[in-house]
């Protein structure tokens, strides 16, 4: 793909395809009825962000996957926004996050609190920014944002406690709209 061959980009595609198709099932499962955003759209759109005009390189599959996560991000977080601005008026509320098996599709405005969130994190600790990405907007399971991530599921885990409480720390309150 990196060197221009068109037809690279379809055998990528075709191999990761149902792979991604599963982890846009997943974030979408608990959307409302009549969502405008639909799992094979969602794939769609991040297989154009990730392949768009340009030659994307990747080193190897856990960083596709994270770039791929990241495309998924950025889709969920600006239908959120997309969302939020028709509601005139409209303030985000503190939320809790839940156990990382229990954040499949977030609503709109809890994903805005953790994506404003997620960028302070990613500057303090990038790692565990990653892992989050994983887990919270690409839905993938402990064991495989640890596989990912390359690193022990255990590690894993320790990485997301820490996470978890320092993104409630800073989402707490609506501290988050200050953190720009």
């Amino acid at each position: 793909m990196s060197a221009g061959d068109g037809r690279a980009a379809e055998e990528l595609l075709a191999l990761v395809y149902g792979e991604l198709r599963r982890i846009a099932a997943v974030k979408m499962a608990g959307e409302a009825e009549g969502h405008t955003l639909q799992p094979t759209a969602l794939v769609h759109e991040a297989w154009l962000k990730l392949a768009g005009n340009r030659a994307p390189g990747f080193d190897n599959r856990a960083h596709f996957f994270s770039c791929a996560a990241e495309a998924m991000r950025r889709i969920l977080v600006e239908s959120a926004r997309r969302k939020q601005s028709l509601k005139r008026g409209a303030r985000p509320e503190r939320v809790e996050l839940a156990e990382w098996h229990a954040i499949l599709s977030p609503p709109p405005d809890e994903a805005l609190a953790v994506h404003e969130a997620l960028d302070r994190l990613a500057a303090k600790d990038p790692v565990s920014a990653e892992l989050v990405k994983l887990l919270y907007f690409a839905g993938l399971t402990m064991e495989e944002a640890a596989a990912a991530l390359n690193v022990s599921k255990r590690t894993a885990e320790g990485r997301w406690t820490y996470a978890r409480a320092w993104l409630r720390q800073v989402i707490a309150g609506g501290a988050w709209l200050s953190a720009k």
